[in-house]
Order: C-alpha cells, then sequence, then structure tokens
C-alpha cells in the first residue's frame, strides 16, 4: 500500500482536512485542506501544499515568503486528517499577517484579538 493510498480522500469530496502545528512549539497554526496532489507535492518537495476550491492548489508562503517546511507528517486512525508538523518560515502562517490563524480569543460575550501582526498584507499580497 502506497502513502497516499492510506489517507481517505473518498470522505469529504476528495478533501481531508489539514492541520499544521508548529514542531518546536506545538502552536496550532492553521487549519486547511489537502486533496491527493496537494499531499503528493507536499510529499515531493517537502513543504507544504494545500488545496482551496477558491484557490485551487497552493504552495503555502509562494507570495508572501511565510512557507512551511514540514519536519513530520501524521494522518489520524480513519486517514480522513492530516497533521503537518512543520517549521514555521517567515514568522506567519496567517494570509492576515498574523504568526497563527488562531488570534480571536473569546473573552466574556466578545472576541479579542491578541494575534501576533508579523507582516502587512496589503505589502505583501499582490490583489
Amino acid at each position: 500500500m502506497s502513502l497516499l493510498d492510506s489517507v481517505n480522500f473518498r470522505k469529504g469530496d476528495g478533501l481531508v482536512v489539514a492541520i499544521a502545528q508548529d514542531a518546536a512549539t506545538g502552536e496550532i497554526l492553521m487549519v486547511a485542506h489537502m486533496n491527493e496532489e496537494s499531499l503528493r507535492r507536499t510529499l515531493e518537495t517537502g513543504e507544504a501544499v494545500y488545496w482551496s476550491r477558491s484557490r485551487g492548489l497552493w504552495h503555502k508562503g509562494e507570495e508572501s515568503g511565510n512557507t512551511q517546511r514540514v519536519a513530520e507528517l501524521r494522518i489520524d486512525c480513519d486517514g480522513d486528517a492530516v497533521l503537518l508538523k512543520v517549521e514555521q518560515r517567515g514568522g506567519a502562517a496567517c494570509h492576515t499577517g498574523k504568526r497563527h490563524c488562531f488570534f480571536r480569543r473569546l473573552e466574556a460575550d466578545a472576541w479579542v484579538d491578541d494575534g501576533v501582526q508579523v507582516f502587512d498584507p496589503e505589502k505583501v499580497y499582490r490583489r
């Protein structure tokens, strides 16, 4: 059985959940999706490649320079979720320029932004 055959892409329209975790700190950086092609590219390049319904195939950090080198790859017991332990290069995993995507914390009855701003997305992305 190949590595890709162990991942169950059949359940969710050919996609699996992909969780990016900082390999050194354990911090959850982001959640995305992968299809078979993006996982294959990740395995080939050693850098995270994801799939988005709006963007299609995307190499994390190709525009911002904030790439993710994969240190370890795991799948869950059902084979329908992937955990990528990564070295976050450039300091920011989120397209908003924050260190990670989980920068909004519930406090009382409001969301509070406690994220670290690493870069200004208006200056980085071509829109």
